[in-house]
């Protein structure tokens, strides 16, 4: 019989994770045909990493997942606007997608600096 999940922080998490993704996608999308995306968009960006750093990252996936941002900041800083026809529209959903994992990153990194603190 398949677990139950349980609701609250862990639907959050996920939905945040969800939610802050396809609004990277879509507002990097848009933000190539050079469309002014209001700064609020960003600051959402920004509130969905912090929630999914604070409650959608176990243990477990601490390496996973910063090893994976790691990767997408790197990707993202490799000048993919230079490439011909998709260029500007990658190097803007990169960009985005850059805006929402950082604060994630940044939680979670603090969180096994906390750890790794109270274990000494």
């Amino acid at each position: 019989m398949p677990a139950k999940k349980k609701a609250g922080r862990s639907n959050i998490g996920e939905l945040s994770f969800l939610a802050g993704f396809v609004i990277a996608l879509i507002v990097g999308l848009v933000a190539a045909t050079n469309y002014v995306i209001p700064v609020e968009v960003t600051y959402l960006l920004i509130l969905l990493g912090l929630i999914v750093g604070f409650l959608n990252i176990t243990q477990k996936e601490v390496v996973p997942f910063l090893l994976a941002v790691i990767a997408l900041l790197a990707l993202g800083a490799a000048g993919l606007e230079t490439l011909p026809v998709i260029g500007t529209s990658l190097g803007a959903v990169f960009k985005y997608i850059q805006v929402f994992v950082a604060p994630a990153a940044l939680i979670v990194a603090l969180k096994v600096i906390v750890e790794l603190a109270r274990a000494k």
